[in-house]
C-alpha cells in the first residue's frame, strides 16, 4: 500500500552555514578550508532547492511503505542475486551451482559460505523445512559453535584472518601510511581485490588527505597491462557482460567483509506509476521508447539533448549546474519537453542554459528508482566509509559492473558531461569539488527511498556523498574498466558450463585446492614459441590474413599488418564504407580485432594484447577484424 508521507529528502534543519575565513589571511590550510566550507554551503543549498522543489510537488511524491526484512532474508536475497538461489533448498541443482563455485577464490567461497550458514540458522530458528546444509555443499563444518573444533583440526592461516577480521576491523586503528597525492600508484586488477586485502590485513594502509578538495591533489593510478591486455565495459558481449554482475557482487561482498563492513542493500520502492513520456520514466522504458525511433540507443535521447544543449552553450557559464535557474520556468520546460520533445518543435536555442542545467539534475532525481539504483545506493554511500583509497575505488568498481547496463551507460554519459565542466574550471568556476558536492544531493537524495540523516552527522554525511562523485568523475576510466579477474571467471565459467564436478564430503579447503589446481592448468605446449593462425575480416575482404605469432606479436602489429596488406596487395575489398581514408591509406585506429568463441561469447581486444598468450588461453577461438561499430566508441 502506499501512503503520502512527506519526501524523505525533507530535513528537520540545515546544518549552519560554515564561517568563511577572513580574505587576510595567510594560511594555505585556511584559504583551502574555506573553499572547502563555501562548497559544502553549495551542497546544502542544492538540498534546499530540491526541498522546496518536491514541496511544491507533494503529492507526486508518495513513498511506499518500506518494511523491515525478517532475519535471513537479506542472505536469502544476496544468494539469489549472486546466482546461487538453488542453494536455498533444491538439491537437484547442486552441479549447476558448482560451476560458479569452481570459478570462486577463497575470499569469495568465504563470502558465499557465511550467507548460506546465517540463511540456514535464521530458517533452523523459525522451525521451517531446513535448507540443504552447507556441508552438502562445501563437505566442511561451518556453523560459529564448531569453528574452534575447525581451527584446531585444520590450522588454515587465511580462514582464522577471514573468521576474526570483523571483530578486529571494529576495534582495530588502522595502521596508515599518508599518500603523496602527486605520485602514480599502481591499480592491479590481476589479482581478486578481496584477496589483495586479505593479504593486507596485518599490513598498512595508505591513507590520502581529504582535506584538498581539488583534483590536482587527487592520487594517480595506473593500470599495469599484463599480456592480455586491460578489457573496458563495452569490450565483452551482452552474453559475458551479464555474467558479470553476479560474479562482481560476490567479490564486493568478499572485499566488504575483509574489511569488516556491511554490505547493506534495500528493497526497491514502488512508486505511483506516471502517464509522463520524460521525467518519472523508468529508464528502460524511456529506453525501449527511444529504440523505436533510434535502434540501439544506450542513453536517453533527452538525456542527450540535455547534455548536448549545456555542452555547446553552457560550459562556460560561470557557476553553471551550482546557480539554479527559474523554478517557475523549469516546470513551463518540463510540460514543452513532455509535449513537443519527440515531434522535433522543442527549441533549445531560447533556453537559459541555467535552466537547462535545473532540467537536467530534475531528470535525474525524477527518475523512479535512483539512477545508482535503489539496491545499492547504500552501498555507494558507505563507500566513504573505507579508510584505503584504492580499496575505495575497488568497491566503486564492482559496484558500477553491478549496475543495470541501462543505469551504467546512463551514469557513464553524465560522469563523461561532468568532466568536460571541470575541464573548463578557469572559466566557469566549477572545479572538481564544486561539481561533486553540487551533483551529490542529486545522485543520493531520492524521494522513493527514506533519507534519515542522524542528528550531528550531516557534515560528515555531505562531505562523503560528494567524495564518491568526486571519485566516480575522476576516476571514471579506471571505473569502468573489467578487471583481468573477472574476465578470467568468465572463462571460467564459460568452460565448465557442460562440465559436472561430483560432491564429496570434505573440506572446503579440499574443494577449493582442487578447483585452483585446475586452474593452474596451462592449456599450451610449454615449448611452442610460434604459432601460425588465421585472421578473418569477412565483412571486409574475401581473403583471411595468415599471421604468424610469437612472444612479441600484439593486436596492433596484426591491424597494421592488416593494413599494409590492404594497401599493397589490392585485396578484393568487400565493403569499402568509412574504410580507406584519404591518399589510399587505412586508418589503423578504425579497425578493432575480436576474440570470438572457445571459453568468450566476444571479446574486443586492447592492441596491446599478446597474441600467443590470448591463444595458449583460448586456443578455439576464431580472431576476426572489424570495423569500429561507434568510432570513436563511446560505450
Amino acid at each position: 500500500s502506499l501512503s503520502t508521507r512527506h519526501c524523505p529528502w525533507k530535513m528537520n534543519q540545515l546544518p549552519p552555514k560554515s564561517p568563511v575565513a577572513s580574505p587576510v589571511s595567510e594560511s594555505t590550510d585556511s584559504r583551502v578550508e574555506a573553499l572547502d566550507n563555501l562548497s559544502m554551503d553549495s551542497f546544502w543549498l542544492e538540498v534546499e532547492n530540491i526541498k522546496q522543489s518536491a514541496e511544491a510537488e507533494q503529492e507526486e511524491c508518495s513513498l511506499a511503505d518500506v518494511k523491515t526484512q525478517e532475519e535471513g532474508e537479506a542472505e536469502a536475497e544476496w544468494l539469489q542475486d549472486a546466482g546461487l538461489s538453488e542453494l536455498l533448498g533444491d538439491p537437484s541443482s547442486d552441479k549447476d551451482n558448482l560451476v560458479l563455485l569452481s570459478t570462486l577464490t577463497r575470499t569469495q567461497a568465504a563470502a558465499v559460505q557465511r550467507r548460506l550458514d546465517t540463511y540456514s540458522r535464521s530458517r533452523r530458528r523459525r522451525n521451517k523445512q531446513p535448507v540443504r546444509d552447507v556441508r552438502d555443499i562445501f563437505g566442511v563444518v561451518t556453523s560459529e559453535d564448531t569453528a574452534a573444533e575447525k581451527e584446531e583440526s585444520s590450522p588454515d592461516p587465511l580462514w582464522h584472518n577471514l573468521r576474526t577480521s570483523n571483530t578486529q576491523r571494529k576495534t582495530q586503528d588502522y595502521s596508515c601510511t599518508v599518500r603523496n597525492p602527486g605520485k602514480e600508484e599502481v591499480f592491479n586488477m590481476d589479482v581478486a581485490y578481496s584477496e589483495q586485502a586479505a593479504v593486507l590485513l596485518k599490513g598498512s594502509f595508505l591513507s590520502e588527505s581529504r582535506k584538498f578538495k581539488d583534483g590536482n591533489a587527487l592520487t594517480r593510478f595506473k593500470i599495469p597491462k599484463g599480456r592480455l591486455g586491460v578489457t573496458r565495459i563495452g569490450d565483452l558481449s551482452a552474453q559475458d557482460m551479464k555474467k558479470i554482475p553476479t560474479l562482481a557482487l560476490i567479490e564486493l561482498t568478499a572485499l566488504c567483509d575483509i574489511l569488516g563492513f556491511e554490505l547493506k542493500r534495500n528493497k526497491a520502492a514502488k512508486l505511483k506509476t506516471t502517464e509522463k513520456r520524460l521525467f518519472g520514466v523508468p529508464l528502460n522504458t524511456l529506453l525501449e521508447n527511444d529504440q523505436k525511433l533510434l535502434p540501439n540507443t544506450k542513453v536517453p535521447l533527452l538525456l542527450q539533448a540535455l547534455l548536448s544543449c549545456l555542452e555547446k552553450r553552457g560550459l562556460e557559464t560561470e557557476g553553471i549546474l551550482r546557480v539554479s535557474g527559474s523554478q517557475t520556468r523549469i516546470k513551463s520546460l518540463e510540460q514543452k519537453l513532455e509535449r513537443d520533445f519527440y515531434s522535433g518543435l522543442f527549441c533549445w536555442d531560447e533556453v537559459h542554459q541555467n535552466d537547462v542545467s535545473g532540467l537536467l539534475k530534475r531528470f535525474i532525481r525524477e527518475l523512479p528508482a535512483p539512477l545508482l539504483t535503489a539496491e545499492y545506493l547504500p552501498a555507494f554511500a558507505a563507500v566513504q566509509n573505507i579508510p584505503d583509497l584504492k580499496q575505495r575505488l575497488q568497491a566503486l568498481n564492482l559496484l558500477i559492473l553491478i549496475l543495470p547496463e541501462s543505469n551504467r551507460n546512463t551514469l557513464k554519459a553524465l560522469l563523461e558531461f561532468l568532466s568536460k565542466v571541470v575541464a573548463r574550471e578557469n572559466n566557469n568556476k566549477m572545479n572538481l569539488w564544486n561539481v561533486s558536492t553540487v551533483m551529490a544531493p542529486n545522485l543520493f537524495m531520492h524521494k522513493g527511498l527514506p533519507n534519515k540523516i542522524p542528528e550531528g552527522k550531516e557534515k560528515q554525511l555531505a562531505e562523503g556523498a560528494a567524495d564518491v562523485v568526486r571519485m566516480m568523475i575522476h576516476y571514471q576510466d579506471l571505473l569502468w574498466t573489467v578487471s583481468s579477474f573477472l574476465v578470467a571467471q568468465v572463462r571460467k565459467l564459460n568452460e565448465s558450463n557442460n562440465k559436472r564436478y561430483q560432491f564429496c564430503d570434505r573440506r572446503i579447503k579440499n574443494l577449493l585446492r582442487r578447483i585452483h589446481a585446475d586452474k593452474d592448468k596451462v592449456e599450451k605446449n610449454q615449448g611452442e614459441p610460434s604459432k601460425i593462425v588465421k585472421v578473418h575480416a569477412s565483412l571486409l575482404l574475401k581473403d583471411s590474413l595468415e599471421v604468424h605469432l610469437n612472444n612479441a606479436t600484439r593486436v596492433a602489429d596484426v591491424l597494421r599488418q592488416f593494413q599494409k596488406n590492404l594497401c599493397q596487395n589490392g585485396w578484393n575489398i568487400v565493403n569499402t564504407v568509412n574504410l580507406l581514408k584519404c591518399n589510399n591509406s587505412t586508418e589503423c585506429t578504425n579497425l578493432l580485432l575480436y576474440e570470438v568463441g572457445g571459453n568468450i561469447g566476444e571479446h574486443c581486444l586492447d592492441p596491446d594484447t599478446y597474441l600467443l598468450d590470448l591463444y595458449h588461453i583460448n586456443p578455439h577461438a576464431e580472431w576476426i577484424i572489424k570495423q569500429n561499430p561507434s568510432y570513436p566508441r563511446m560505450f
